[in-house]
């Protein structure tokens, strides 16, 4: 269909920047770290008031706990917020996933919770773009769909998870789930700063590592300790040696913990480390490459070493549907006046869980941005309203245009 015949609806929403703004700035003054419960079911209950003009069936869906090893490698076991499920036109013969993160990476007692103007565009503030501001990209891009004359030709789910953040461990199951539902999925995670989109993804495992020794004295009985901190710098000094080793893996020690009084030999030290992959084989080596180093050092006298953790997060490669997704949303960024390009990334999400689902997806479709993950994250402010309608845009073409689902669902086939 002629894009042209969107724009009454498009146009609705040029007068909803004050509204998005606004409902931008609330969420992002709620702090919802990942494991600050209160405060992601406080971003979730918000988030259920703004989409209440969709109308939409609305569950609130409890998730596991978030078991992890603590630095002083315990296994610790941490509740999480609730996930947030809309659905609506259920019965439609295609079906779109729309997704987004209620958590942010500011805990509770991070000094950064406050949102400040930076200039006239640019709004510094804890998830303004990862991703809060994309949340209400998403609504609005809905509301403009609902309004229009195509509404009720396409069906659609929304799922907000509250542990993105922290690989969404807990909300994996509920993203398999809606799979089996839809045919196509939009993920609201920031685009690139130069307003580009990801394309294909690395895909990503979180580990943990704990090794006890033996205490003893560090004067007196020096020879029958059995030091955890030395076994567990060799395993991180030649974890850090595999990387250049096979291309596209990339190994990251990224936290170590362990020992206290220097004149006791350290009988415990602990670390955390996440490792990149580019292909679904990579991961077999890397798990091998793990195992040897592990008993390397369980070899050694008086040393244990245990490894917990896994690969969260297949690789997102590109098929043809993925490709003729981003074709026509490239065409639909032309209609408003858009110039949009993709290209591969190192980062990963939750597009990678539908992708290995066999869902296509796009998966950068929320605001511009940049310095996300830290106190300098900011949002382009004036992006919401742009981003807003090219989702509807997106959304309005699928429903109103039949004929271009065939190609948009072939989820085999080559890869890039």
């Amino acid at each position: 269909m002629d894009m042209h015949a969107f724009q009454p609806w498009l146009d609705w929403l040029n007068d909803r920047r004050s509204a998005m703004l606004e409902a931008t700035i609330r969420l992002a003054e709620i702090n919802s770290g990942s494991l600050n419960v209160t405060g992601v079911d406080a971003t979730g209950d918000a988030l259920v008031t703004l989409c209440q003009p969709l109308q939409a069936q609305v569950e609130r869906l409890p998730v596991a706990p978030f078991t992890r090893i603590t630095d002083s490698g315990e296994l610790e076991s941490c509740p999480l917020g609730h996930a947030i499920r809309l659905r609506k036109h259920p019965g439609a013969p295609f079906q779109i996933y729309l997704g987004g993160h209620l958590d942010t990476v500011y805990a509770a007692d991070h000094p950064f919770q406050r949102v400040r103007w930076l200039d006239d565009n640019r709004l510094n503030g804890p998830g303004v773009t990862d991703l809060k501001g994309g949340l209400v990209v998403m609504i609005h891009a809905l509301m403009a769909l609902e309004r229009s004359p195509w509404a009720g030709a396409l069906g659609w789910e929304v799922l907000l998870n509250p542990d993105e953040e922290i690989g969404s461990p807990a909300s994996a199951p509920l993203i398999a789930d809606a799979a089996r539902r839809v045919d196509l999925g939009l993920i609201y995670e920031p685009c690139m700063p130069d307003g580009s989109l990801a394309g294909a993804r690395k895909g990503s495992g979180n580990f943990s590592v704990v090794v006890d020794g033996r205490a003893a004295h560090a004067g007196r009985e020096h020879h029958l300790g059995r030091n955890a901190i030395r076994g567990l710098c060799d395993y991180i000094a030649a974890l850090d040696r595999l990387n250049g080793q096979r291309d596209g893996v990339t190994l990251n020690p990224g936290f170590i913990h362990g020992g206290g009084a220097v004149n006791t030999v350290p009988d415990r030290a602990m670390a955390r480390f996440n490792i990149r992959i580019e292909r679904p084989e990579d991961e077999h080596w890397c798990l091998q490459q793990l195992q040897h180093l592990s008993d390397e050092i369980n070899r050694r006298d008086g040393l244990a070493l245990t490894l917990h953790g896994g690969f969260g997060r297949k690789p997102k490669r590109l098929s043809r549907a993925n490709r003729a997704l981003f074709e026509l949303l490239r065409r639909c960024g032309e209609s408003e006046g858009l110039a949009l390009s993709w290209h591969s990334t190192g980062g990963c999400c939750d597009g990678n869980n539908l992708a290995s689902a066999g869902v296509p997806n796009i998966d950068t479709l929320g605001v511009q941005g940049g310095a996300i993950h830290s106190i300098d994250e900011y949002l382009c402010v004036d992006s919401l309203v742009p981003r807003a309608r090219l989702s509807a845009a997106l959304l309005m073409q699928l429903a109103a245009d039949p004929g271009c689902w065939p190609d948009l669902m072939q989820t085999g086939g080559e890869h890039d």
